[in-house]
């Protein structure tokens, strides 16, 4: 009997389309002859949907029709109940859709890649691949990701953060905290989602107020940073879990702006080509070997002290005047899976999913090993409770 896989895709974010675009190339990939393949599509309302129209992505241009096709479909948070059920439980049968063994989540930005959704997959106790809740919510979290990562010497861009109370209750009194700080020019980005989403550049105030202004509008935390004006931007991915990883060769995305962006990363490439494999990048990047060296290991290390686990890509700046590299941000559920880098370093996108399957089981056998609760229970010994009522 195969292993199912359950691939859970789409969801309630702003990187919704990317995520079927990667998710629709994942379930591609992984070999039909080992594993069975079960897709859950998440619409923008968080409602639950499996169906084989769901591996098409040309369904997708109408979701409504597509969804008449599909079954909906939830998940008990029972630990061990690993079945899918019908919402429409029929009169006769049973309501169980199909029993998945394995998830993978393929959910970019909130609700998906920053800790909620795993947290429902760790209550049902599913082994699934990826980051768990603590390493995705400190990855999404730009503010709280730099923090961790200065606290570990891995070197990151001055900043100031604030939340959008703060910027509603005294605006002049944050603008002096960044223009002291940082000056200008700055960038100004949402603190929890990806695909340059809300990100702008500010060379002075006026400007900086509008782009906060924008960036408010997706997140309650505003992370603003020094803008290095001569840079190079390098993306490495890692794979495996933080004893135990491996890092891809490197990559340099094209630009067509001052920054890399939503457009850059989804929109280019050739004509039928989807997800980041379509934007235009060098792979490899065209670096010296001690440079591609410090940002592998950057990568690595960032991986590491956050904890990660599965495929996550690390996004390096790199100071062209004075030869600084910079982590600039961590993605724990990459756009396509960042496939095409590992392609470039040998492995094939099928032995990538299975690593992944492979990632979760090790990580639920290992899990399995350690106490949860006590046996004991402390009702039965008799006397009063603290607090409690004594008979």
């Amino acid at each position: 009997m195969k292993t199912n896989i359950g691939v859970f895709f789409g969801g309630c974010s702003t990187e919704h389309e990317i995520s079927v675009i990667s998710a629709s190339q994942a379930m591609s990939a992984i070999d039909r002859s080992v594993y069975d393949v079960t897709p859950i599509y998440i619409t923008k309302q968080g409602e639950w949907y499996t169906g084989e129209a769901l591996f098409d992505v040309a369904n997708y241009r109408n979701v409504p029709q597509l969804l008449e096709k599909c079954t909906k479909v939830y998940m008990r948070p029972i630990k061990g109940d690993f079945n899918l059920y019908n919402v429409k439980k029929p009169m006769f049968g049973k309501d169980v859709v199909t029993r998945l063994d394995v998830a993978i989540p393929v959910l970019h930005g909130s609700y998906g890649e920053d800790g909620t959704f795993e947290g429902v997959l760790d209550a049902i106790g599913i082994p699934y691949a990826g980051c768990n809740v603590l390493a995705s919510a400190n990855g999404m979290d730009k503010i709280t990701m730099k923090m961790i990562l200065q606290a570990c010497d891995v070197p990151v861009v001055d900043y100031v953060w604030f939340t959008d109370g703060e910027w509603a209750a005294d605006r002049d009194a944050v603008l002096d905290r960044i223009e002291k700080k940082l000056g200008y020019p700055v960038i100004v980005k949402p603190a929890n989602l990806g695909s340059s989403v809300g990100i702008g550049r500010a060379a002075d105030r006026q400007r900086l107020i509008d782009r906060i202004d924008e960036a408010e509008r997706y997140s309650s935390r505003i992370i603003v940073e020094h803008m290095v004006e001569n840079l190079h931007e390098v993306n490495c991915s890692v794979l495996g879990d933080c004893d135990e990883y491996q890092t891809s060769v490197c990559e340099e995305p094209i630009k067509s702006g001052e920054i890399l962006s939503y457009e850059d990363k989804y929109m280019g490439g050739t004509k039928g080509a989807k997800g980041m494999q379509a934007s235009q990048k060098r792979i490899p990047a065209d670096l010296p070997q001690e440079v591609s060296d410090r940002i592998r290991f950057l990568a690595g290390e960032t991986f590491r002290v956050l904890s990660c686990h599965g495929v996550s890509r690390v996004d390096v700046i790199m100071d062209a005047d004075n030869g600084n590299i910079y982590v600039n941000e961590i993605n724990t559920i990459p756009g396509s899976l960042s496939f095409y880098l590992w392609e470039a370093t040998g492995i094939r996108f099928d032995q990538l999913m299975d690593r992944l399957v492979k990632l979760a089981l090790k990580r639920q056998r290992k899990e399995s090993m350690k106490v949860k609760s006590y046996d004991q229970n402390i009702f039965s010994l008799g006397g009063g409770v603290k607090g409690g009522i004594k008979k």
